[in-house]
């Protein structure tokens, strides 16, 4: 029988393949760089059909170079970036158009103008959501409004949306699956997320038409069948979660109060709130963590816009960086006495100001500032917006305020243990570095092999987590407050909504 997990993990700026073998341990990665198209300020837009044939490769490449093939595979996984959005014809499988990407923010002013008349509170009650071009909702209208003859193709019910979990899907089963999980429907501003199910107020409001839309399911569970041809052997697709909620539940944060920061392209933290939906007076987002056995447990989630994507700039744009890794050790270089401050506001500010429009600045450069200092800042201000979330956090569920914070992190920039130990000081809690950081990819592979009987159920799965490292608070508390004051102080200066 085949005992083996392949987790196809479609990011922001690459897609892997891993194969774990049935203890979930990673065997064999397979990686492909995925080019950014930026056709105008604030806009991003990726390629869905060289995702589609990133993905078919690397998922090929994995299981060889794991000495396997597709017969010894017993389920496949997928995670992927949220958010991002495809709407492709449903005769031929082929995009409209570009990919919208969750970072873009084209439709801005349509969603002032939902805002301006009055529907935010609605959208928040049904879905958890703010109104922002982050979601996907208002980019499906942009494209059935800016596309020759879309709307009208749509409204003849043949063209799909999905997001990139459901495009992949539809592609790997031969067009014969339209689906998606629950963690990503919770994304689109489409999903009341209390019944779990598509809401008709919510599409007439963004003008999406129910017909385009997948069926929603459980994050573990049967989605399809992968077309023979493409691995050698009909596999099964049995898990699917959105990037956060895939490393959520590689983390093992399944018990209310269990929290974890992933630092990618963006940064994203979710809170486990359990069966509960907790509603944010403090503008974060209530969502979906995951869903097994027709059961929802919830999150309160704050999104951070650009965290490695800083480093990305400092290397691919200002040049002061040869590669991300230098980021750390030149960091270390800076002047303590220099105050410098970085808002990566890039793309606008999410959690919790959702200010699309404010874009990036840096405050307090002296004559004495030089490339380090500017780089401190960057890696800094991550430390710095994970503090404003963890801080909303606390304030709008009491009980996460009365327990210790204990933050466990994943992602790119977790390698950097200077970065790390900025975090635990500015947060005043330890943070928990994991052993296994392929963390979203081992939740999808996870999800997939419960479902497949290969795997045990949360509380064992919880029970094999292992910390590498545990970072402890070493800052002087006068010292945190002063520089977070600083922080609060260059945020406000940036926004355009003061």
């Amino acid at each position: 029988m085949p005992n083996h997990l392949v987790a196809i993990d479609q990011g922001t700026t690459s897609t892997r393949a891993i194969v774990f073998d049935v203890g979930l341990k990673p065997l064999a990665v397979a990686q492909q760089e995925l080019p950014q198209i930026f056709p105008a300020p604030g806009w991003v837009e990726h390629d869905a059909e060289e995702i589609w044939r990133a993905a078919v490769a690397v998922v090929r490449d994995a299981v060889a170079k794991a000495g396997l093939a597709g017969k010894d595979i017993a389920a496949i996984g997928i995670t992927n970036q949220r958010e991002t959005t495809v709407v492709w014809d449903r005769a031929s499988g082929a995009p409209i158009h570009n990919a919208i990407v969750w970072q873009d923010r084209r439709t801005a002013d349509f969603c002032d103008a939902l805002r301006a008349d009055g529907h935010e509170a609605t959208i928040a009650a049904k879905t958890g959501l703010v109104i922002d071009p982050y979601f996907s909702a208002s980019k499906i209208a942009w494209l059935l409004d800016r596309v020759d003859g879309a709307r009208g193709e749509a409204q003849a019910g043949k063209l799909a949306f999905g997001t990139i979990d459901s495009f992949l899907l539809w592609r790997l089963t031969g067009g014969k699956v339209h689906a998606t999980d629950a963690s990503n429907a919770a994304r689109t501003s489409l999903l009341d997320i209390s019944s779990g199910r598509w809401d008709d107020d919510l599409c007439r409001l963004f003008g999406v038409p129910a017909s385009m839309l997948p069926e929603v399911k459980d994050c573990a569970g049967p989605f399809g069948v992968t077309d023979k041809d493409l691995f050698g052997a009909a596999i099964p697709i049995l898990g699917m979660a959105g990037d956060q909620q895939a490393a959520t539940v590689g983390q093992g944060c399944f018990s209310p109060g269990m929290m974890k920061s992933t630092y990618g392209t963006g940064s994203f933290m979710l809170l486990n709130t359990g069966a509960e939906r907790v509603a944010s007076n403090n503008r974060l987002l209530s969502t979906i963590a995951y869903q097994l056995d027709g059961k929802r447990t919830y999150a309160l989630e704050g999104a951070i816009f650009i965290a490695g994507a800083a480093v990305q700039w400092l290397r691919d744009g200002l040049k002061i960086i040869a590669k991300s890794s230098d980021a750390g050790a030149l960091a270390a270089t800076a002047d303590p006495a220099e105050d410098v401050y970085l808002v990566p506001a890039f793309v606008g500010l999410g959690a919790p100001y959702w200010d699309a429009q404010c874009r990036g600045a840096i405050f307090g450069l002296t004559r004495n500032c030089g490339a380090a200092e500017i780089v401190s800042a960057a890696l800094q201000a991550v430390g710095y917006q994970t503090r404003d979330l963890i801080e909303a956090m606390h304030a709008d569920w009491p009980a996460a305020r009365g327990a210790q914070t204990v933050l466990r992190v994943d992602g790119g920039m977790t390698a950097s243990d200077a970065c790390m130990q900025f975090l635990a000081d500015i947060l005043a809690a330890p943070v928990d570095r994991p052993v296994l950081m392929e963390t979203t990819a081992l939740g999808a592979a996870y999800l997939a092999g419960r479902a497949a009987g290969l795997c045990p159920d949360l509380d064992g799965f919880a029970a094999q987590w292992q910390c590498d490292r545990r970072f402890e608070p070493r800052m002087d508390a006068a010292e945190r407050n002063r520089k977070y004051a600083g922080w609060k102080d260059a945020v406000r200066r940036t926004l355009t909504k003061r």
